[in-house]
C-alpha cells in the first residue's frame, strides 16, 4: 500500500486546564496543556486510529457559525 499525506479538521477547545483537540473526520480525540501538545497529540492517536483502520473513508465535515441569545450578566 502506498503513503499518501491526508489532511484533517482539527477543533480545539479549552476545557478548564487542559485543551481537548477533535478530529470530526475520523473520531479521534485528545488532549494536552497546550494547543501545540493537544494538536500533535491528536496526530499520533490520528495516525494509529489510520493504522488501525487504513480503508476507512473519512468525510468531510461541514464547519460554519451560527448565533444564540444568550443571557450576558451584568
Amino acid at each position: 500500500m502506498k503513503n499518501k499525506d491526508l489532511t484533517f479538521t482539527a477543533v480545539i477547545q479549552r476545557d478548564e486546564n487542559m485543551y481537548v483537540a477533535k478530529c470530526p473526520e475520523v473520531g479521534t480525540v485528545s488532549q494536552g496543556y497546550t494547543v501545540k501538545e493537544a494538536l500533535s497529540n491528536l496526530k499520533e492517536a490520528t495516525q494509529l486510529y489510520l493504522e488501525e483502520f487504513p480503508g476507512k473513508k473519512a468525510s468531510k465535515p461541514i464547519l460554519t457559525t451560527f448565533k444564540v441569545v444568550g443571557l450576558v450578566k451584568a
